[in-house]
């Protein structure tokens, strides 16, 4: 029975030091500095503006849905990005060659992604808090649903982005996960009440997981008169958490699955032929 946690503990473990290596990474602080201040900017441009019905300010109400997305959208993208490179660079073939190896990957690569978000949305938190007091806390209801968004998010994405990096041709397509997150971005109410969407439009945003994380966010950090603004004039809590449960659920029972086909499918000469044809590339 111990043996069976022994690839879960290897894979903790070098979770963590990937994650101390990341936040020595200047190539990722800056992206994460650079997207997140972009996101601000617009929050800062909007704060005149009033949200459909209310007279609150559409920038303010803009940092919960932010919150959100980057939990989907990051978790979704940078795992499956992170799938296909490790992949093309052999680090799943000598996954593949450990007992175990494979399962303390994955597990790697969750407790590093987990961790590397949850900072990043409390960083950007205390950053909003500052800017806009009109932010209101909730007491341990605030704190509680923050909470419930980031377990569940992670737990509805981060499979997601599993199954979508062994269908990636190559570590280069990072385009085909990124241009359908944002397009769903844009319907998910992230940047604009999701009720001055179309039906058809609204239906697909609620059908994905990102129009969920951002409800609950504004439903942790806004005062409860803006329940008005969505649909059906509520925070639909529990709608929130059944769906995102069926996708972890789907997400769990599907991804691990590919991933393992995925690597079954790697092979020395088939690591060696990606390797030529990059050495010619660049030759």
């Amino acid at each position: 029975m111990r043996t069976a946690f022994v690839p879960v503990r290897a894979g903790v473990r070098h979770g963590l030091i990937e994650l101390r290596q990341l936040f020595f990474d200047s190539h990722h602080l800056v992206v994460t500095f650079i997207s997140t201040g972009i996101f601000f900017a617009a929050m800062l441009f909007t704060r005149g503006l009033s949200v459909p019905g209310t007279g609150f300010s559409l920038g303010v109400a803009m940092l919960p849905g932010v919150l959100g997305m980057n939990i989907g959208v990051n978790g979704i993208a940078t795992m499956a990005g992170t799938l296909a490179v490790d992949r093309e660079d052999g680090t799943l073939l000598r996954a593949r060659t450990v007992p175990g190896g494979v399962t303390g990957y994955l597990v790697s690569k969750v407790v590093a992604l987990s961790c590397s978000l949850a900072v990043t949305a409390a960083l950007t938190l205390a950053a909003g808090l500052v800017l806009f007091p009109e932010l209101a806390l909730h007491g341990w209801r605030t704190w509680l649903t923050l909470a419930a968004v980031l377990v569940l998010g992670l737990a509805a994405t981060l499979p997601a982005g599993m199954a979508a990096g062994p269908v990636l041709p190559n570590s280069h397509s990072f385009g085909l996960v990124m241009f359908p997150l944002s397009a769903l971005a844009a319907v998910s109410g992230i940047f604009y009440p999701i009720t001055a969407l179309p039906a058809w439009l609204r239906w697909v945003g609620e059908a994905f997981p990102l129009y969920w994380l951002g409800l609950g966010s504004r439903a942790a950090l806004l005062p409860d008169r803006l329940a008005a603004a969505e649909v059906g004039g509520s925070w639909r809590y529990l709608t929130g958490v059944a769906v995102l449960v069926l996708w972890s659920v789907a997400g769990s029972l599907v991804a691990p699955a590919l991933v393992r086909r995925m690597t079954m499918q790697e092979s020395g000469s088939k690591l060696l032929s990606r390797r030529e044809r990059a050495m010619q590339r660049v030759g």
